[in-house]
């Protein structure tokens, strides 16, 4: 519903024309993982999705401060393959691209978590290579000569900084990230100061477009507080004199959406891809400027909400185990905003090392290495949160399904996987 005087103010253009798309109640930090002898002391925040009636930007109105989120930080984005390959590929596009004398070449990346991007950046000889993040415990595993690290939060003040000493860039590159930055009129003015005039800023997002049409509920959470269309996002940039002139589909976290942005009046303004003519079509075309579009998306994952609580309620009468797999921040909504509990499901896999040991937040199942799929009592089912990678995860765990465990797939779709060709 439409909001009165009283209703928060859209955090991309200031208005107080806002819709509430859903009220997800009072929801534990997605990231926040956390030892059995901080469950006394956990923090809940309320979580409240809005689009903005003017600018057409859909946000999380319920601001926590990002040294909360992200300063000490669980997301190791090398130990997966799949982004190790995509960030790869990534390097060489952009530097081709966009990059004519790499020796002579300055490329910031802010939100560099542990250099997934910035090594291979590195192995294409880019001459000043500096990587900006706030989470110490991840950027602490840099270890590369070729890079500098700063370890602090991009904003104004550290652009000038990196200008002062090193002069302007010739490209900025942000990926996951600038959906994550409260100040995002703050960040924004960081970015066109540090960006030459001819310089380009390529960010990757999860595409909006993707959680409409797909159900993607699981990727709302306090850390990501922006879901950019863009329509939304060149309302934005005209803010700062700057237009988005080409776009890339992504399929990396089930549909992400890579945006490359110049100053107005730079060369690539002068060259809008047919890309961005089309997308901007197909938004307007499935009313991503208008209110009602969302409010139809809310009821749609209540619906999907209803459909997984079924099939796991379903599984655990007939006296089979379930347990999850990938202790993300996707899979925090879901057990959040379904009410999954220790009722139906037991604990939770992940791959990474860092999170072993610890208690997913709110719901506090325990997460446990992948080496329990190997002991003589495997669970009947493995809730797949980590869905968007299933085919890692399939293939990884082969012997599991050989084995006749079974697997669930909660979205777009739910449904249950019992041999790889079912998918």
């Amino acid at each position: 519903m439409l909001k009165d005087d009283q209703s928060p103010c859209c955090s991309f253009c200031n208005s107080q024309k806002m819709t509430e798309i859903i009220d997800f109640g009072e929801m534990a930090l997605a990231g926040g993982f956390l030892k059995q002898e901080q469950f006394d002391d956990e923090l809940f925040y309320p979580m409240h999705l809005y689009y903005c009636n003017d600018c057409y930007g859909v946000q999380i109105t319920d601001q926590v401060s990002a040294e909360v989120l992200f300063e000490n930080y669980f997301y190791f984005s090398s130990s997966i393959q799949t982004l190790r390959d995509h960030f790869a590929d990534y390097a060489v596009e952009v530097t081709s691209r966009f990059i004519k004398e790499p020796e002579n070449a300055i490329v910031i990346e802010f939100g560099c978590n542990d250099g997934v991007l910035l090594t291979p950046l590195a192995d294409q000889k880019i001459n000043t290579l500096i990587g900006v993040d706030p989470a110490s415990n991840v950027v602490n595993t840099i270890d590369d000569p070729r890079i500098t690290i700063i370890n602090d939060f991009f904003n104004e003040k550290v652009s000038h900084s990196i200008v002062s000493e090193h002069g302007k860039a010739d490209m900025v590159v942000a990926n996951n990230v600038y959906a994550h930055i409260p100040d995002i009129q703050g960040i924004t003015h960081a970015i066109k100061n540090v960006l030459s005039e001819e310089g380009v800023f390529i960010f990757e997002v999860h595409y909006l477009g993707k959680i409409i049409n797909e159900f993607q509920y699981d990727m709302i959470y306090h850390e990501h507080l922006y879901y950019h269309s863009l329509l939304s996002l060149e309302n934005h940039f005209k803010r700062y004199d700057m237009v988005i002139f080409d776009v890339k589909r992504i399929p990396i976290h089930a549909g992400s959406m890579r945006f490359y942005v110049c100053n107005q009046g730079s060369s690539h303004s002068e060259n809008e891809s047919s890309q961005v003519k089309s997308l901007r079509k197909e938004e307007l075309l499935n009313g991503f400027d208008k209110a009602e579009t969302f409010s139809r998306f809310a009821a749609d994952i209540a619906d999907k909400k209803m459909q997984l609580m079924t099939l796991l309620k379903n599984i655990k009468e007939s006296g089979q185990t379930i347990a999850g797999y990938g202790a993300s921040g996707r899979a925090n909504t879901m057990i959040q905003y379904c009410g999954i509990n220790n009722e139906l499901l037991d604990y939770i896999i992940d791959d990474a090392p860092a999170k072993s040991g610890f208690y997913t937040p709110g719901s506090h199942f325990l997460i446990k290495p992948n080496a329990v799929l190997k002991e003589k009592t495997q669970p009947d089912y493995l809730l797949i949160f980590a869905w968007s990678f299933f085919n890692e995860i399939a293939k990884n765990n082969a012997d599991y399904i050989e084995q006749g465990g079974k697997m669930i797939i909660p979205l777009p779709d739910v449904k249950i996987i019992e041999k790889i060709s079912d998918k």
